[in-house]
């Protein structure tokens, strides 16, 4: 804006100097001049400022709504900061819980026993159901004759030791008690396997011992506490393995334990 009113200022000069320059001397026209440049000096000297120096001149004064109104501003301003703030902060991931863990509660039971294995042992000679029966391994010949439905009448118990335990393979004869059995002493072993009530008869001791491989059941029978059960034992057992090498071997023969080994061991010779 001040740029245009110069303008016109210096075109208006022109044209009234050119208008008076008709009319006045050269003296007069110097001292016009002299008057337009002073004029031209009052002219930028009093020349209006700028709005951008106004500005830059202007002291600023707010006044007390101005004053509230920036402090609302700069409260939204915080406002709005803190909300930008809280939503790019990091959210943190939830953790997967950990798998619940049984509690088995341990018992205070006993382990089972483990189950027994199983023997097979022939009963033959005067019992009801004579045969192979099936036994739980550690039972005793009382066991095994109650499987085969139990003795018979006028069965020879005495010369069967009833408390033995049986094995694989056993065999237990059970024969008839003699008509006038002679009592003897009763004696129990050391192992608790010996017989009570042996009956026997026949060869006392003195006389020339008893082969065990070559008499036959009926002299066997008449050695001290043995009886027909027993003797038929002793000629199974040689029958099935073979003939005695050792006196000491008829304990392994059924029905005869240590005390009965004790008193046969002077009375037989292989």
């Amino acid at each position: 804006m001040g740029s245009d009113g110069d303008l016109a200022r210096t075109r208006l000069d022109a044209i009234v100097r050119s208008a008076t320059i008709g009319r006045v001397g050269h003296d007069d026209a110097d001292e016009y001049d002299n008057l337009l440049a002073d004029r031209s000096g009052q002219d930028e000297v009093t020349r209006p400022q700028s709005v951008i120096e106004r500005m830059r001149s202007a002291r600023w004064d707010a006044g007390r709504g101005g004053s509230r109104a920036l402090a609302g501003v700069a409260a939204v301003a915080v406002l709005v900061a803190a909300v930008v703030v809280w939503r790019d902060r990091p959210v943190p991931e939830a953790v997967p819980p950990l798998p619940a863990v049984e509690v088995v509660a341990t018992s205070s039971r006993a382990p089972a026993p483990e189950q027994q294995g199983e023997v097979v042992v022939s009963v033959v000679g005067l019992v009801a159901k004579p045969g192979l029966v099936h036994l739980r391994e550690g039972a005793r010949v009382a066991d095994a004759l109650d499987a085969a439905g139990g003795p018979g009448e006028g069965a020879d118990l005495l010369g069967l030791n009833l408390a033995r335990r049986v094995a694989d393979g056993d065999q237990i004869i059970v024969g008839v008690a003699p008509p006038h059995p002679v009592p003897e002493g009763s004696a129990v072993s050391a192992t608790g396997t010996g017989d009570a009530g042996e009956v026997g008869g026949g060869t006392e001791p003195g006389q020339n011992p008893l082969n065990l491989n070559t008499s036959d059941e009926a002299a066997l029978d008449a050695l001290p506490g043995v009886g027909p059960v027993t003797a038929s034992a002793i000629v199974a057992w040689r029958q099935n393995n073979g003939p005695f090498t050792d006196v000491e071997q008829l304990s392994e023969v059924e029905g005869i334990g240590p005390a009965r080994l004790a008193r046969l061991r002077e009375l037989v010779t292989v």
